[in-house]
């Protein structure tokens, strides 16, 4: 597009110019890295817009993209101040995160939040068609743009790390689960399983706040096995020595009703068959294109007996491997990436 970019993010230095190889094909870009406020909930909230906002007023740019609904309204008054344009990134149903859940008042301030600003966007993206519709819906908008959460698909082969590293026999098959370790995402019920599947390894990559918690559940069971966090650029070669991925993510929340995480398509993309939860959008993924087998999550028994099938029946296997290049024709990057930039374009 031969456009400059100026990124606001928190936490350590970035390296501008690593971040810009291969992805802005413009003459300049810079990481605006700002420090995180002293402070906790609403405070730190009003004092990261105030940091947050003035730097971006000051930033003359044609468009203002808001990555999320927590600086919708700094990018708002950021694009008025300038007279450029708004783009609202909605990559969740936010005022229906897990995290609100027996919090009715903060969830009804973000939502009225969105209510207000929506409206100033020229232009909103989100990540799949039920939370486009339920926003549609909800704030009588246009539907979204739907940008699928998918990364550039690459051939990655496969590789030994899990079983190098961890000292798992070659002819034992791998059943992983990468993400966070919180509350919503089926662990337990994961952990649950590897008692009855001894033949099996269970491995947890990630970190979150039940990670002690799981690491206690899991004591005494020697196929199961914990991986603390890892970067990005390394994760998809230990994906790709596992056998099967599964994400059980729990109907706790509206979002996670109507989710479609990008691990799904991190496990696919390596190849790895899936165990998944029975919900819309991950079911018109996995069921719909027969990659795997959806579940109720919080049904013990459906969830070993999938498990169990989808890492030892043979034929099942070869089926669901034969059918994932199906699945990144439909859910493709390439065709997500030239809809943004079309859009983009088009308000500069």
């Amino acid at each position: 597009m031969g456009v400059g970019v100026d990124v606001l993010t928190t936490g350590p230095a970035l390296d501008s110019d690593e971040l810009a190889d291969g992805l802005v094909p413009g003459p300049r870009f810079n990481a605006h890295v700002l420090d995180l406020p002293e402070a906790r909930g609403p405070s730190y909230f009003w004092k990261y817009h105030g940091l947050a906002g003035e730097v971006a007023a000051g930033i003359p740019a044609r468009v203002f993209i808001a990555g999320d609904l927590f600086t919708l309204p700094l990018m708002k008054r950021a694009a008025h101040t300038q007279d450029g344009r708004l783009v609202y990134d909605s990559r969740e149903l936010y005022p229906h995160l897990d995290s609100f859940v027996g919090r009715p008042f903060v969830r009804r301030f973000w939502s009225a939040v969105e209510r207000r600003y929506i409206k100033y966007a020229d232009h909103v993206f989100t990540v799949n068609d039920s939370i486009a519709a339920r926003m549609a819906i909800a704030y009588g908008i246009a539907e979204p743009d739907v940008l699928h959460n998918v990364a550039p698909r690459r051939e990655i082969l496969r590789t030994d790390t899990l079983r190098n590293e961890l000292g798992i026999s070659p002819d034992t098959r791998i059943a992983l689960y990468q993400g966070g370790i919180r509350t919503g995402r089926g662990l337990p019920s994961l952990v649950n399983a590897a008692r009855s599947i001894s033949e099996a390894a269970f491995v947890i990559v990630g970190s979150g706040v039940l990670s002690d918690s799981l690491r206690t559940s899991a004591h005494g069971l020697s196929n199961v096995y914990f991986i603390p966090h890892i970067s990005p650029d390394k994760l998809l070669r230990y994906t790709a020595s596992a056998d099967l991925g599964v994400h059980l993510l729990e109907p706790t929340c509206l979002n996670h009703e109507l989710a479609l995480p990008n691990k799904i398509f991190e496990y696919l993309m390596v190849g790895l068959p899936v165990v998944a939860s029975d919900l819309p959008e991950i079911r018109s993924v996995v069921a719909d294109h027969d990659v795997g087998i959806t579940v109720d999550p919080e049904d013990t028994l459906a969830v070993v007996t999938a498990i169990r099938r989808a890492l030892f029946d043979d034929e099942d296997r070869t089926r669901f491997q034969a059918n994932i290049p199906r699945v990144f024709e439909h859910y493709n990057w390439e065709h997500s990436k030239a809809r943004f930039q079309s859009v983009i374009s088009k308000l500069i």
